[in-house]
């Protein structure tokens, strides 16, 4: 599927996101991924790349659901229990997403999450590509 990312000059041009993206599709709105297993277990507690590695992984699993694939996020949201993450989340982050093309992406710094042990909570949009059926 066909995207235009768009940074305008004007704006602070970022390495790791996107300004905006206009692509054609159906939007999905996933619930927010923590750092969950299966089980319902939190994996990696204190351990902010470990509950990284596990939220891309959920979100692997949510969006793949729907016939999508990471590259079909638009939009990621991160709600994050401290700034100290931020290398973390763009690490792993990186590793699935190609130089220049990240999703539009919004960081928000919060008092906490639902498990006191959580680190960080990603919210995400996806575009699935017409046709998708789903």
């Amino acid at each position: 599927m066909s995207a235009r990312y768009v940074n305008p000059q004007g704006l602070k041009q970022q390495s790791y996101y996107t300004h905006g993206i206009v692509r054609e599709g159906t939007p999905v709105f996933l619930t927010g991924q923590v750092a969950w297993d299966e089980a319902g277990n939190l994996v990696g507690a204190g351990d902010i790349e470990a509950q990284m590695a596990q939220i891309w992984k959920n979100i692997g699993i949510a969006v793949g659901a729907f016939g999508a694939t990471l590259a079909d996020i638009v939009k990621i949201v991160t709600f994050s229990t401290s700034r100290e993450w931020l290398p973390a989340i763009h690490a792993e982050r990186s590793k699935h997403f190609e130089a220049g093309r990240f999703p539009a992406s919004t960081f928000v710094l919060v008092g906490g999450l639902v498990d006191p042990e959580m680190l960080v909570e990603i919210d995400v949009i996806v575009m699935l590509p017409q046709g998708s059926g789903a």
